[in-house]
């Protein structure tokens, strides 16, 4: 399957608007951003747990990266609620559940075959103080990618320049970006070479970004 697969194109998908597609487990399910591949795929999604459903235990061959947008997501290792940010490298492995049902934003198959770096982070614990309305935390960077949280005051602006491609996820609020108005659930992809410019609107805008990977970007190597 492939999925918003050229990365030399800038996409926008209003998630909230898709409907909810059937994962392989029951009271699973997803909006899927990008894709490419089978059900092992490099992919971009939006993942709903039902309350008391999980997942069945799995190793991250291609790593995992996801946000917690709602609820409290579970595995063994512990409890991540809303507005967690969670690295799982290559190697690693767990048994995803949800008691009480969540919604994340997940990443897979997008890590360097050789990061072993695993973390958990709060983001809004990791915010540097504002400057023109606009407080960012640095959640992670590396030499392929740099990713951020950033909470946008009404009307305050964003720009990023930083070459190797962007995507953004609307967590919270709006902004307005070459004309189109992204609310809550947003997410957009700029090729390498194109910069970022936002504008929030009268609700402000709580943003996830991520700069650089997409020149690294390939398939997993199962598909």
């Amino acid at each position: 399957m492939e999925l918003n697969a050229d990365f030399n194109k800038r996409v926008v998908v209003h998630s909230e608007q898709l409907d909810w597609t059937v994962s392989p487990m029951p009271g699973v399910d997803r909006r899927m951003l990008d894709r490419i591949g089978g059900e092992v795929a490099r992919a971009t999604t939006i993942v709903r747990y039902a309350p008391s459903s999980k997942f069945s235990e799995h190793t991250h061959t291609g790593g995992e990266e996801f946000i917690v947008l709602e609820g409290v997501f579970q595995d063994e290792h512990g409890d991540y609620p809303e507005g967690t940010y969670v690295r799982n490298p290559p190697t690693t492995a767990h048994t995803p559940r949800s008691a009480a049902g969540c919604t994340i934003f997940v990443k897979l198959w997008q890590f360097d075959t050789d990061d072993r770096n695993q973390f958990r982070k709060n983001m809004a614990d990791q915010l540097a103080a504002p400057i023109n309305g606009v407080a960012t935390a640095d959640l992670h960077q590396d030499m392929y990618e740099t990713v951020t949280y950033s909470h946008l005051d009404a009307g305050a602006t964003l720009e990023n320049s930083d070459t190797g491609g962007v995507e953004m996820l609307v967590i919270s609020g709006s902004v307005i970006e070459s004309g189109d108005t992204l609310v809550k659930g947003a997410w957009l992809r700029l090729p390498d070479g194109q910069s970022l410019a936002t504008k929030a609107g009268s609700d402000g805008a709580k943003l996830w970004i991520k700069t650089g990977h997409l020149r690294h970007a390939k398939p997993p190597a199962v598909t």
